[in-house]
């Protein structure tokens, strides 16, 4: 019985002492390690990862940015579908009255530069002109907004206090965006129902009560609140414009219920 005792104290001894040189050996391997190395590893990581969620996160501002500029983008492929129409429209008009021929003193400085409804050769050899270019078919009852470009000498003639800083290009230009505004309600009058969204449809029924009104009745229109650029602005520069083309006789203004309509004068 003592012997068996004994033997069992050996094999507590023995494992106690086994499970102390363990913890020891793990002491020694952890004192082995180098702290300087391990910090440096994980200092690497850190950044790596904090690089990586700085190129995600640009990542998402740039994909905002992107979807936040495609309303804008389709606005600015509206107007210029629009000013296309308007150019397209001048063009036609403007070809059918450019001289057809061309004195033979200026054949070789002019020849080739004869207007694209004159259908000259391309090699410049030909004088020998053809019909204009026929003008475009409007929809029946419609004819597109009056373009009255102003001149120099009738800016020239105004005021130093009427014309201020304004430049003939600055004008002009309001004259396109108005031009612009105008076809766009015309549009929106003349659209039906299943076409437009339910927020236009009653812009469009207020803006066909307009058009039937006695003082705007046929003519070409745009109200107050469609003055947002993109060169005619309601800002001090573009009251003055209002103020010139209202003195050359280019627009009217009345007020029909809140509204300050804008109306295009053909001319006299």
């Amino acid at each position: 019985m003592d012997v068996k005792k004994a033997g069992s104290s050996l094999d507590s001894l023995i494992s106690s002492f086994n499970t102390r040189i363990a913890e020891l050996q793990e002491l020694v391997i952890a004192r082995n390690m180098s702290p300087a190395s391990s910090t440096a590893d994980l200092s690497a990581i850190d950044a790596a990862v904090k690089a990586m969620e700085l190129q995600v996160q640009a990542i998402k501002d740039r994909l905002r940015e992107e979807i936040q500029a495609i309303p804008k983008a389709k606005k600015l492929i509206d107007a210029s579908l629009r000013q296309q129409r308007i150019l397209q429209n001048m063009s036609a008009h403007v070809s059918s009255h450019v001289p057809q021929r061309m004195p033979m003193m200026n054949f070789n400085t002019t020849s080739c530069f004869l207007p694209e409804a004159s259908k000259q050769e391309p090699d410049c050899r030909s004088l020998k002109p053809e019909e204009p270019a026929a003008l475009p078919k409007e929809k029946k009852g419609r004819s597109p907004p009056p373009l009255r470009f102003i001149t120099s000498d009738e800016l020239d003639s105004l005021s130093s206090y009427m014309k201020g800083r304004l430049t003939l290009e600055k004008v002009n230009a309001a004259i396109s965006d108005m031009a612009s505004y105008a076809e766009t309600n015309a549009q929106l009058i003349s659209a039906p129902k299943k076409k437009l969204a339910e927020n236009v449809w009653e812009k469009a029924l207020e803006l066909r009560d307009i058009a039937t009104t006695e003082a705007v009745k046929g003519k070409h229109f745009f109200l107050e609140m469609d003055i947002k650029g993109p060169s005619l602005k309601l800002d001090n520069t573009g009251k003055a414009i209002l103020t010139v083309l209202r003195h050359l006789g280019r627009i009217s203004e009345t007020r029909i219920g809140p509204h300050r309509v804008i109306i295009l004068l053909k001319p006299q």
